[in-house]
């Protein structure tokens, strides 16, 4: 099924986004030269934030199929 593909995606879409935050949010304390921006602390709890939640969503997504193609087996039999 397309849709199990597509949460899948999406899952390892938000696993990667909170995966990046967390490093950078690590690095915050860490010297950094001039050139490199500064590590925004709110921007980076609110983007872990919503990683955790795309990832819970497409999650559910995941569950919903699950359900509806064991009910259309049931359907079936």
């Amino acid at each position: 099924m397309q849709v199990l593909n597509t949460a899948a995606a999406g899952m390892f879409a938000a696993a990667d986004r909170l995966s990046a935050s967390g490093q950078r949010t690590a690095a915050w304390g860490l010297e950094q030269s001039q050139a490199e921006q500064k590590v925004d602390l709110a921007h980076e709890a609110v983007e872990q934030v919503s990683a955790k939640t795309d990832f819970k969503a497409n999650a559910v997504v995941i569950k919903t199929a699950d359900e509806m193609a064991g009910a259309l087996l049931d359907m079936k039999v």
